[in-house]
């Protein structure tokens, strides 16, 4: 029997165009961020490879172009936060893309330096993999119940992502390229995204059913400091990122790597692909490696890559 193609309600639909702004608010937020790394590492010296320290990340702080740009991440990630609690990740978390093109852009004209051929190609193919994989996932993509099995996989995999990651960093971190950097984060805050779904499904759930004690509600509350865990060390390399390349690398991790990761997890984990046809499974795959080579181009050629 083949599997019928799910469409989306239109509250689900509703997920796409917050995501789609969200996007914008990455964008320009990144952009910001970058400035305020670039300022404090000329004022302190640079944190390039093996990471920003103590004394600028404190430094950071007191930038008002980094304190601007991480506001306004913080307004994206409110807004993504409400597109997955509506509409499935497998469709919405993708959306991000749409950051890169933006950021690549507005970079290219702050900076003056002009984009190249591969660096355009690179672009094109992280915007149209993900795009390719979006309208696929739109029409299959489901949002089934999250059961406590599904959590104790996630968070399993999320120890064994951050161990990998730390330990990773300890032992490369002086020299370490910026796609070390652009990888980890997007590897992190593709978990951070699969576990804020489980979070918000569960509140969805007390609110619609009385707040009751359930022996999951212990594992949503691992799934809250795994989120938190994630969520600074990713973090720590976006900032790292920020003083090793370009704005537009830097958002081509959290828009390529972040959403690949995080519907991955989704698909296999969480079920929201289980009925999934062969025929629609195909360009899922073709799109997502389509737009992971985009991404290593990007980091490869991009002119303001520091070697």
């Amino acid at each position: 029997m083949t599997p019928e193609i799910i469409s989306l309600t239109p509250l689900q639909a509703l997920g796409i165009p917050i995501a789609l702004v969200a996007a914008v608010f990455l964008a320009v937020g990144t952009q910001f961020q970058h400035r305020g790394v670039g300022k404090v590492e000329a004022a302190l010296g640079s944190g390039a490879k093996a990471g920003l320290n103590i004394r600028q990340l404190r430094a950071l702080i007191t930038r008002p172009s980094w304190v601007l740009g991480t506001a306004l991440l913080g307004v994206a990630v409110l807004m993504q936060l409400v597109s997955i609690g509506i509409a499935p990740l497998t469709v919405v978390q993708p959306l991000g893309a749409v950051a890169l093109v933006i950021t690549a852009i507005v970079n290219s004209r702050v900076s003056r330096i002009p984009l190249d051929r591969i660096t355009i190609r690179a672009i094109l193919m992280c915007v149209g993999g993900i795009a390719l994989f979006v309208v696929v996932a739109a029409m299959v993509a489901d949002s089934p119940p999250v059961r406590g099995r599904e959590l104790i996989i996630v968070l399993v995999l999320l120890g064994v992502v951050l161990a990998f990651w730390a330990i990773a960093f300890a032992l490369v971190r002086k020299k370490a390229s910026p796609i070390f950097y652009i990888l980890g984060a997007g590897v992190l805050f593709g978990f951070v995204v699969t576990l804020a779904k489980v979070v918000i499904a569960r509140v969805q759930t007390l609110l619609a059913t009385g707040f009751e004690w359930e022996t999951s509600d212990l594992l949503t509350i691992l799934c809250l400091m795994g989120l938190a865990a994630a969520g600074l060390l990713g973090t720590y390399f976006v900032q790292t990122a920020h003083s090793t390349g370009p704005p537009d690398l830097v958002v081509a991790g959290l828009t390529v790597i972040d959403p690949l990761v995080a519907v991955s997890v989704g698909v296999v984990v969480l079920g929201e692909a289980r009925d999934v046809p062969l025929y629609a499974s195909i360009p899922m795959v073709v799109g997502a490696l389509v737009a992971i080579w985009g991404v290593i181009l990007l980091a490869r050629h991009h002119p303001q890559v520091r070697n």
